[in-house]
């Protein structure tokens, strides 16, 4: 058996909004670790991470991307996840099964939408951070506006332990706040020195400002802060990943990945300050700890199905995994066989004989394990939460232009969904067309784009359509109604009379039974409930799903020889129907935040075509020139709006989203 202390092991994540510049910050850390002897860069797309052709002809990550490297004594397992919005479900994904990450924001535009959306996957996460100011060399760089961001838009305790050297263009090295000493970049040199003459009473003032920063928040460094009245070296380390742990306060570095500035203390923090697999607390409801010895269990969070193999990524929580190892899928019930082990570097793997508690790895053998899935040992069965999956809002109609091709079209699309669960396939019962559904326009595009390029095929599209829903805005009371089925034999009965309001919870439906007298036994009120959700599927309106919506069962009659949990699933389905038909009900569309930056001489001009996309302003800021429009749009109306902004902006207009739930359709 391989072993390596878990311990020493950092699973860790690179999170930002787009073009923040989190892929080139992973290109550095490959580039120092020596995991890679040529920088890459996302421009001329020689990046590692980004090497999907897609990826590199966009710019943009599109998949998260496993690879690992060596700091010190140190291994990292680094994923670089996407940062656009569309592509947030391959976050949520990685987040689950990492211990640690580096929210990279930019030093000018600071915290942004999708940057915010991340912090907050995070969060739910219980994911420790430290965060990355990256190009400090920018035109209009600003630390201190950054650090603001993130206390005003995060809700954070940020902690600089850095002073920068230089601005903007003349960034060249920061100082370190808590070894009191400084850090010049040369070139690609790096230089330690002393504290330069004009920065030592800035740096000794930002010091102390730490110390009490630190002391306010850890009860060990307020004790000797209050007795010496400073904290040493090591106080100060200690208290501030003891802090970054528990996510009271987040540690904040700066630099210049692209000039390759700033990137060394930033492995150094990550180091010092993020968990390892021992520093987590046990999965599973506290029952699997981080313990080599006990029975394998891990976690499916991507498969990658490649015409030349079908690959499982998967993060061990317990025991061992190895070659030639029988594992069961908790999600099938069935048992698979691994035949291999790997140690994945973006698109190029290293064969291993086993991977321990704390390692992400990826596996092939197994033939039909789905991203979420358990496997363990057969002998000790255990089934960790899988990751939440993000409910598609755009689809577009899919069809085969040659009819030879639809056998083939239909395999495409299954690889599509066992490789990205967020893309659903379905048969409009209708229509009869095949409608694939994402979380956004370039969702749908890079899946249809997929189709074309790796199963060569030609496919037609047809126009984005949104997904609407419908809610209730006025409820009614005491609906009542009576199933009666007689056809020979054993009959149906069951009685019921429910009461109808909104609801507003995060789930969209809540059932609740005010019987009293066991009036209707407590198997049937379940089996009402269920009809109830069944009748949720289309609403009267427009056949579209029902949300919003609290169902209180308020009476009820049984039967006894006639009643069955069948009859009163049937009755709890119509006298939902019944029920919402008699509401007052409105059909909800889904809306984005849209944020636009433009030169400022171009403002009216976007302004003018939100508000004929029915866009409802929130916000607008000047930025040395540039103005930020931020607007509340109807998903609907943000089809070909990449294209609409670039012509009004003669290309100099670019725009993000991210969802803003639903609200109700007007017109």
């Amino acid at each position: 058996m391989r072993s390596f202390p878990n311990t020493r092991i950092r699973n860790l994540g690179i999170l930002a909004h787009v073009d923040a510049g989190k892929t080139t910050v992973t290109e550095r850390i490959l580039f120092l670790t020596g995991a890679v002897h040529k920088k890459g860069e996302v421009h001329d797309g020689t990046t590692v991470t980004d090497f999907d052709p897609q990826e590199r002809e966009r710019g943009i990550t599109i998949s998260s991307a496993a690879v690992s490297c060596f700091w010190g004594r140190h291994r990292i397992d680094l994923i670089d996840t996407p940062g656009h919005v569309d592509f947030s479900d391959e976050v949520e994904r990685a987040l689950r099964v990492l211990d640690g990450a580096v929210a990279v924001f930019d030093a000018v535009a600071g915290v942004e939408p999708q940057s915010e959306t991340v912090w907050r996957q995070a969060d739910r996460h219980g994911v420790p951070r430290i965060a990355f100011v990256n190009k400090m060399d920018r035109a209009g760089a600003d630390l201190e506006a950054a650090v603001a961001s993130l206390r005003d838009r995060l809700g954070v305790v940020p902690l600089p332990v850095q002073l920068p050297i230089g601005r903007e263009d003349g960034f060249r090295g920061v100082v370190d706040l808590v070894g009191t000493r400084a850090y010049v970049w040369d070139g690609d040199g790096l230089a330690e020195t002393e504290v330069p003459v004009g920065l030592r009473r800035e740096a000794a003032a930002r010091r102390r400002a730490l110390e009490e920063a630190v002391a306010e928040l850890h009860p060990g460094a307020l004790e000797e802060f209050c007795a010496t009245d400073a904290l040493t070296d090591g106080t100060l380390t200690g208290a501030l990943r003891e802090l970054t742990l528990s996510g009271a306060a987040v540690v904040l570095l700066c630099g210049s990945a692209y000039r390759n500035r700033g990137v060394e203390p930033l492995l150094d923090a990550v180091v010092s300050y993020l968990p390892s697999p021992l520093d987590r607390p046990p999965v599973g409801g506290g029952r699997v700890p981080a313990d080599p010895r006990a029975p394998l269990v891990a976690l499916a969070f991507k498969v990658s199905a490649a015409p030349t193999g079908r690959m499982t990524y998967v993060r061990v929580y317990a025991g061992v995994i190895t070659k030639g190892d029988a594992v069961l899928d908790t999600a099938t019930g069935r048992t698979e066989r691994v035949s291999r082990v790997l140690r994945v570097q973006a698109d190029r793997t290293e064969e291993l004989s086993s991977a321990v508690a704390g390692e992400i790895v990826a596996v092939i053998g197994p033939k039909a394990v789905r991203a979420g899935a358990t496997l363990c040992d057969p002998a000790a069965p255990v089934v960790l939460e899988p990751p939440v999956t993000a409910a598609p809002v755009v689809s577009v109609a899919v069809e085969a232009r040659r009819g030879t091709d639809v056998d083939r079209l239909a395999t495409g699309l299954a690889r599509l969904v066992e490789e990205d669960p967020s893309l659903v396939v379905r048969r409009d019962p209708e229509t009869g067309q095949t409608v694939l559904s994402g979380l956004g326009e370039l969702h749908l595009e890079v899946a249809v784009e997929r189709l074309r390029r790796d199963r060569g095929l030609e496919v037609a599209v047809g126009r984005p359509q949104v997904a609407y829903r419908e809610t209730v805005v006025k409820g009614v009371a005491g609906v009542l109604y009576r199933h009666v089925k007689q056809d020979g034999g054993s009959g149906q009965f069951a009685h019921v009379v429910v009461d109808v309001e909104p609801y507003d919870g995060e789930d969209g439906f809540a059932f609740a039974s005010a019987v009293t007298g066991g009036r209707v036994p407590a198997e049937y009120v379940r089996a009402v409930e269920a009809g109830c959700r069944d009748a949720l599927v289309d609403g009267p309106l427009g056949g579209h799903p029902v949300t919003g919506v609290r169902v209180t069962l308020t009476d009820g009659a049984t039967h006894p020889k006639d009643s069955s949990e069948m009859a009163f699933r049937t009755a709890g389905r119509f006298a939902l129907r019944e029920a919402l038909r008699a509401s007052a009900m409105t059909v909800l569309e889904p809306v984005a935040e849209v944020t636009v930056t433009v030169p400022a001489e171009s403002v009216g001009t976007v302004l003018g075509d939100l508000a004929s996309r029915r866009g409802r302003v929130t916000d607008s800021q000047v930025r040395g020139g540039t103005s930020v429009v931020t607007a509340t749009v109807p998903l609907a109306e943000l089809f070909g709006y990449a294209t609409r902004l670039r012509g009004r902006t003669q290309g100099r207009g670019t725009f993000t989203t991210r969802p803003a739930g639903y609200e109700p359709l007007k017109g």
